[in-house]
């Protein structure tokens, strides 16, 4: 093994290496160059657009800031006193003396600022909190400002945010210790891997920038991601219907059957054996069936929710009943198949149809009032621009949703990667999470339209009768199915105080449990792993407390995953319990089509645009 040595002469990169990198990062670059110009000349050259009203949004800001000067002077004030006092404790850590206790510091679990030198090395010490003082009085100037209506205070908030984000020391090179040592080591060479790795994944994108998460090439579906045995068992031009292999000598007569959000993939919940949902689900003894939902083209513009409703989760339940010959199923859906599990239920119960036995919601909103971030995207004109060029395509384009969730949380899921493979030089880690995360979906414009307005901007969904579907008015206070709600605290995408409220529209008897973490991680909690716990409250049974907040207070803390607690509850219901012989997919009614995980969810847009 080469050891490291003082001798700059014998530390220099190998020229050949370095050679071919610049080689590598001049074709690249005249590529990139080329395709952009005559993709700019062939497409025509547009204004940009503010589809999303940030400029306005700012105007009014400064128009509040400037009518109240004092304030502002005030601020300003604070802020010089804030350096004053860090510029004194900088200099007597420089000087080795005691210093005091800092003036700024990150908020715990900031991995911006995790290297030691951030603390220990006064210079970046002083850089880290300088930029820290600034962020929090732009932070708090911004907030307090008067005047403002609520969505454009959501608005500058966030975007003042994602500004300050985007200018932390950690993102540049001559400010980031840890990036400052590579360079200095590598003699720069971290920096021309970091440029072609950007050049790389601005080809990769068309011309835009679509920053690699992970290497995409150390998965392969159904070898080390969606891995639990099973069959397709039946499909249409909406979904696969996947039925998982018995681990069990007898299982519960229920059929479980989840009901997956088209946002993003199935396999969240079927990552790997030890964090797989559906087989700790089917080991515990649960005819699992889950639902693999087609990657839509532009053929599929005009799916709406209606059949999305009709033909994929109704459908399924018409399959998985005649598959196992039984009169009901355990539902379950996430988050927008939540959303669409819920509407079914209110379908089938106009329809007297009784063949839901229960009903299980993961961070599902139903009640969109306070739909959290996610509504500085969604106002008329941003929406009516989602509309325009969905009209253009077909189908919303699944980068561009994940753009929008990345964005929520910028400096984990962007700037940490910029700094990894742009500065660094590295190439992404193999990360089975992010792998799934970066396997995006699009969306059928019809569907995605109607959804955006009837429930984001119109919140008609909570209304009795506030929309129609297949001839039906859909109302959820008719739904008396037993019901349970998992949400997460630290959701950022289904604000779990707004899915709380959705949790006391239906009117059977309903369970709502609040899980540690955030909404995948909190979701995906297996019980070996013993993380994060959950908060229930017995104080009544199915009658859940007014607000959020009183359930809360009343709420007692549970070691653990919530998943053992969800399983006790399914099989306490009335026959929950009842084992019939386990039954295996080539068993039943339908015919065997292919082996799990199916073609449909092996479709991926970023392999197709490579081709």
């Amino acid at each position: 093994m080469s050891q490291q040595t003082n001798d700059p002469a014998v530390n220099l990169p190998n020229p050949a290496e370095l050679a071919k990198t610049y080689a590598e990062v001049a074709q690249r670059a005249s590529r990139v160059i080329t395709q952009y110009m005559e993709k700019k000349a062939k497409d025509g050259v547009e204004a940009p657009a503010d589809e999303l009203g940030v400029a306005k949004a700012f105007m009014d800001l400064s128009a509040r800031l400037m009518a109240n000067p004092y304030k502002l002077a005030q601020t300003q004030m604070n802020m010089m006193w804030d350096y004053f006092s860090l510029w004194q404790g900088s200099m007597m850590k420089m000087m080795g003396m005691p210093g005091a206790a800092p003036v700024a510091a990150p908020k715990k679990g900031d991995n911006r600022f995790k290297d030691e030198e951030w603390e220990q090395h006064f210079l970046f010490d002083y850089v880290k909190q300088s930029y820290l003082i600034a962020a929090r009085h732009i932070h708090d100037t911004v907030a307090e400002a008067d005047g403002l209506d609520e969505a454009t205070q959501q608005k500058v908030n966030f975007f003042t945010r994602q500004y300050v984000d985007a200018m932390s020391p950690s993102n540049f090179a001559l400010t980031n210790p840890e990036v400052f040592r590579e360079t200095v080591k590598s003699h720069g060479q971290n920096l021309i891997k970091g440029l072609n790795n950007l050049l790389h994944d601005v080809e990769a994108g068309d011309g835009q920038l679509r920053i690699r998460m992970t290497d995409t090439s150390a998965f392969e579906m159904g070898k080390n991601v969606a891995t639990t045995p099973g069959k397709v068992v039946f499909q249409n031009e909406l979904f696969q219907l996947i039925q998982y292999d018995p681990q069990t000598p007898d299982q519960y007569k229920k059929p479980f059957l989840i009901v997956p959000p088209w946002i993003n993939k199935y396999y969240i919940l079927d990552l790997r054996e030890k964090n797989s949902m559906v087989n700790w689900a089917t080991s515990q003894g649960h005819t699992t069936f889950i639902m693999s939902w087609i990657n839509p083209d532009e053929k599929m513009a005009q799916k709406s929710f209606e059949n999305y409703l009709l033909e994929g989760s109704l459908e399924a339940i018409n399959q998985v009943c005649a598959h196992t010959g039984e009169d009901s199923v355990n539902l379950a859906g996430y988050c927008l198949g939540g959303t669409l599990t819920m509407t079914t239920l209110a379908y089938m119960a106009a329809k007297k149809d009784k063949r839901a036995n229960s009903a299980t919601f993961f961070t599902t909103m139903l009640d969109f009032s306070e739909p959290g971030e996610l509504g500085v995207f969604l106002d008329e004109g941003a929406v009516a621009g989602l509309e325009k060029r969905m009209a253009e395509r077909g189908f919303l384009e699944g980068s561009e949703m994940a753009g929008t969730f990345n964005m929520l949380r910028a400096n984990d899921l962007i700037w940490s990667f910029v700094v990894n493979n742009y500065l660094m030089g590295k190439d992404p880690f193999p990360f089975d999470l992010l792998y799934w995360n970066s396997d995006s979906t699009r969306m059928p414009a019809a569907m995605h339209s109607f959804y955006l307005r009837n429930m984001y901007l119109a919140n008609k969904l909570k209304d009795p009768g506030g929309i129609e579907l297949g001839g039906v008015k859909i109302d959820i206070s008719k739904v008396k199915t037993p019901c349970y709600f998992i949400s997460t605290i630290e959701d950022h995408i289904a604000p779990w105080k707004s899915t709380y409220m959705g949790a006391r529209l239906p009117t059977g008897k309903t369970k709502f449990v609040l899980g540690g973490s955030g909404h995948i991680a909190g979701i995906v909690n297996p019980p070996a792993a013993n993380k994060y716990g959950f908060w229930t409250n017995d104080a009544t049974d199915g009658d859940l407390p007014e607000s959020p907040d009183d359930f809360l207070a009343g709420a007692t803390q549970n070691a653990g995953s919530w998943w053992t607690h969800w399983h006790q509850w399914v099989t306490s219901l009335p026959g929950g319990s009842t084992k019939v012989k386990a039954r295996k997919p080539e068993d039943g009614a339908l015919k065997v089509l292919e082996p799990a995980p199916g073609s449909y969810v092996k479709f991926r847009l970023d392999a197709q645009k490579k081709n």
